[in-house]
């Protein structure tokens, strides 16, 4: 076979008409076989990169990919656009096995999907000695790095691809990694020699939503009623217990929800997501077990109900909100207790000193951007290196900036008081103490004789623990969540308490504009179909879509993104040629599919 044009593959197998950003460039790269590292945002279109070239030549592109679960979801979507994709797992019966592997051996393939275990399996690398392998495309390469934010021992094997085969150019690509991580990848997988791609981090359709918790079960209750009722969504929990507590209590308030942690049976796992993936509106409360095998792209919305470790590991976890590009939410709830949590998991890491070291800048940057006065997507794109000029107009600090006082002398009042109370107190007795309270506990302990009784009267409770929030998330305050949440000085707090420092602190929000700020906009669908009918043509065409997804055993999406879905429904094809125009309609989905979407938008039509 003749080799073949990359912008033609794009347009008539996938559907699209032009390459986004770097694309193009790193496609041909790869075709004039070289070595990449490439970073794009998640939903930017980092798969293309080695599915296109794979389609352009004979043989086969290698993809080593991380979980099972992903494998199958890429093989089945490759499928339906007519691509030859065969993944090759432990899962998997001997049988079906050796099928693969003799399609493989006879350049019958274009795409084989392997987990990195794969690569140690007995004869697997003279196996690919003997095949036509013309790429290996490393997905997830962060996994590589043991200063990323989801290592995987396992991923140390794939540098042994390159040694068995070192003629085979090689891509390695993820969406995540600060600089310390893309360092270590290039050196992991001996890439010095090739280029590196990075793309902007920037995500313009996610809304970033920060708020302080207070009573965060009716918050995040307020979030999915207010404006993504009836969505696909994930909360991320910390503990195991947590998830199971949360999705019970969401289903008792009729929302439908899963739990998915490492502690549940493969099976109830298994289970889990395979029904987040094949049903629309399900919401998964999980750990960070749950997501990297996730290619679910109508995801609404991604919650945190606990305080992610990094940014690296928030901005993974928020990414898989709104892959298809339409407007999603990411939304985060905070207190102090989540800062004495992670402080008390860092002080329990097994690491050495340098990645301890390395742990708490990583954890810093995160209780810094939450506390952050400015526009959050600022400081992600950032810490990323890429800088951004104008402030986003899409994340809650621009939609309602905060106001912010000298804190000051409050900060001092309040470090004096953890430290005349003996730096054993939580923050309920502290606060007790400074604003005059004359309760038994106080009163038994003398610490109303103490020269800062009193002295904060004038500040409320809530302001007392926004501003002991923000002391910890500077770093002056410790949390000991070891103990009972005792409170002591951290940090460099000596300029402070002597006057020589300036605190600036935000402002508490009134309550009732907190709650209230998630209700902003109309859910994302309703703002691209504003009109009644299209409204009517894409919820008919999801459920056709549900329908053949269940016929065929595959999630909705990999039929049609929603996104594909929503422009049919404005703009209403009237034939293949019109349908063939709109993005995501190949050549074989509107063989299999295209005929179908136009009788029932003729039939619509007619009704109305």
């Amino acid at each position: 076979m003749a080799d073949r044009n990359p912008l033609d593959v794009l347009k008539q197998t996938f559907g699209y008409d032009a390459f986004r950003g770097q694309q193009q460039e790193i496609i041909a790269h790869v075709l004039a076989g070289g070595d990449a590292l490439v970073l794009m945002p998640t939903g930017g279109g980092k798969s293309l990169c080695y599915q296109v070239p794979a389609l352009c030549k004979d043989g086969t592109a290698l993809v080593i990919s991380p979980l099972i679960a992903l494998m199958q979801d890429q093989v089945m979507a490759m499928r339906q656009l007519g691509v030859r994709a065969e993944a090759l797992n432990s899962a998997m019966t001997f049988a079906e096995q050796r099928a693969v592997e003799r399609r493989l051996l006879a350049g019958e393939l274009d795409l084989l999907y392997v987990a990195p275990e794969r690569i140690n399996a007995a004869g697997f690398l003279d196996m690919l000695d003997r095949a036509p392998i013309r790429l290996f495309a490393i997905d997830e390469a962060h996994c590589v790095s043991q200063w990323g934010h989801d290592f995987r021992p396992d991923y140390l094997e794939v540098a042994r691809l390159h040694e068995a085969m070192p003629h085979v150019p090689r891509l390695a690509l993820t969406a995540t990694a600060d600089k310390p991580t893309r360092k270590e990848i290039v050196e992991r997988l001996d890439l010095g020699s090739g280029r590196v791609f990075v793309s902007g981090f920037d995500r313009p359709n996610i809304r970033y939503l920060i708020q302080v918790k207070n009573n965060p079960r009716r918050q995040l209750l307020s979030l999915i009623e207010g404006k993504h009722k009836g969505d696909a969504g994930i909360v991320y929990c910390l503990s195991r217990r947590r998830t199971e507590e949360i999705a019970a209590w969401l289903n008792e308030q009729g929302v439908q929800a899963l739990p998915y942690h490492a502690g549940l049976p493969a099976e109830a796992r298994a289970h889990n997501q395979r029904r987040f993936l094949q049903e629309e509106g399900l919401v998964v409360v999980a750990t960070i077990a749950f997501g990297m095998g996730i290619d679910k792209p109508n995801v609404r919305f991604v919650a945190h109900l606990d305080l992610p470790k990094s940014i690296e590991a928030y901005y993974q976890e928020t990414g898989r909100a709104g892959r298809d590009g339409l407007p999603a939410t990411a939304w985060l709830a905070h207190g102090m207790e989540d800062i004495g949590k992670m402080q008390m998991l860092l002080a329990r890491s097994e690491g050495n000193e340098r990645q301890k070291r390395l742990e708490r800048q990583k954890l810093d940057a995160m209780l810094g951007y939450i506390e952050s006065t400015g526009c959050r997507r600022k400081i992600l794109l950032s810490y990323f290196g890429e800088e951004r000029a104008e402030d986003c107009g899409n994340c809650d600090n621009c939609l309602q900036p905060p106001k912010v006082f000298d804190g000051t002398e409050p900060a001092r009042l309040v470090l004096s008081a953890i430290y005349r109370t003996g730096q054993r107190f939580g923050a309920g007795h502290v606060i007790d103490v400074l604003r005059g309270q004359d309760n038994e506990r106080v009163m038994r302990l003398g610490h109303d004789r103490l020269q800062v009784y009193g002295m904060g009267r004038d500040r409320s409770l809530r302001e007392w623990r926004a501003i002991l929030r923000q002391l910890a998330a500077m770093g002056l305050v410790h949390v000991d969540m070891e103990g009972h949440g005792g409170l002591s000085l951290a940090g460099d707090v000596r300029p402070v308490l002597k006057g020589e420092r300036r605190v600036e602190l935000r402002e508490l929000p009134k309550e009732r504009a907190e709650r209230g700020r998630v209700a902003e906009r109309k859910r994302s669908t309703d703002e691209m179909l504003g009109d009644p009918f299209a409204r009517a043509v894409f919820e008919r065409l999801r459920e056709r879509r549900l329908e053949l997804a269940r016929e065929q055993g595959v999630p909705p999406y990999v039929i049609f993104h929603d996104a594909t879905l929503a422009a049919i429904a404005e703009r209403r094809p009237t034939d293949l040629a019109e349908l063939s125009l709109i993005s995501g309609m190949g050549a074989t989905k509107i063989e299999r599919y295209g005929a179908e979407v136009i009788a029932i938008i003729e039939a619509m039509n007619e009704a109305a």
